[in-house]
């Protein structure tokens, strides 16, 4: 008599699930995982789960270093696995250095790379006990150039995207695929880039939470280690590296 074998379903946690790329995502995700989806705000968490099969809603600000803890154990006992993680809780912090100082810098770090770490930190046994799983953390093409009025931005992200590049290295020896997304100006609630500011010129710069979304879940899944959305960033970042002086002479021209 042959056994069959029962697929079980796949457990994915989001940060700042509640808006923008976070929010594309756990829809993104919802047909073929159980979610857990984190954030501050409770209300949207919830209205965001009344819309899906299996979702469980944790409310916590990530900048409390407490927070990781408590949500690790949480998933502990509800579903004893993880098999994705995506660090996307983050916020952007703009103004000139001579403006805003080091708090704007310490704000930054604290939500767009510390929580990250933290959060992966408390996670990472049950996302290597679950393996094959993913880490994919949210950085940003600013982690990768510097843009004037953003600096504070650029530092935490330029952190996120080598610390991610380290992760990889030790733990896919682990079966945890470590993967970085890096978006260009996206529309949403933390980062108001509209569209109407763009020219037919500029216009390759946007993308969409939606768009941004489907990188997320190809980096998870297709192993592949960072993706820029939209793809023509990755051109202007290697143009960078490859003539830093050229780049040094446009920067000025491209705001955050």
């Amino acid at each position: 008599m042959s056994v069959r074998k029962v697929a079980v379903r796949k457990v994915a946690l989001v940060t700042g699930a509640s808006s923008g790329i976070g929010a594309a995502t756990a829809h993104r995700l919802a047909p073929s995982h159980h979610l857990i989806l984190v954030a501050r705000r409770a209300d949207r968490l919830k209205e965001l789960a009344a819309g899906m099969d299996s979702a469980l809603v944790i409310a916590e600000d990530l900048t409390d270093p407490e927070a990781a803890g408590r949500i690790a154990e949480r998933v502990g006992a509800e579903h004893g696995r993880l098999d994705l993680l995506v660090n996307n809780a983050g916020a952007h912090f703009g103004g000139a250095f001579a403006d805003t100082g080091w708090e704007h810098v310490h704000r930054s770090m604290e939500i767009n790379f510390a929580a990250h770490v933290r959060m992966t930190g408390a996670l990472l046994p049950l996302l290597r006990r679950s393996a094959p799983s993913a880490v994919v953390n949210i950085a940003s093409v600013a982690g990768r150039i510097g843009l004037a009025h953003s600096g504070a931005y650029s530092a935490a992200k330029f952190a996120l995207s080598g610390w991610t590049e380290a992760l990889h290295a030790e733990e896919r020896g682990h079966g945890v695929h470590v993967a970085l997304v890096l978006p260009g100006f996206v529309t949403t609630e933390g980062f108001r880039y509209r569209a109407d500011r763009a020219s037919r010129r500029t216009r390759w710069m946007l993308s969409t939470p939606e768009v941004t979304a489907r990188a997320i879940v190809a980096a998870a899944t297709g192993r592949t280690g960072e993706r820029y959305t939209p793809w023509p960033w990755w051109l202007l970042a290697a143009g960078r590296r490859l003539v830093p002086g050229l780049y040094r002479k446009a920067a000025p021209t491209i705001r955050a």
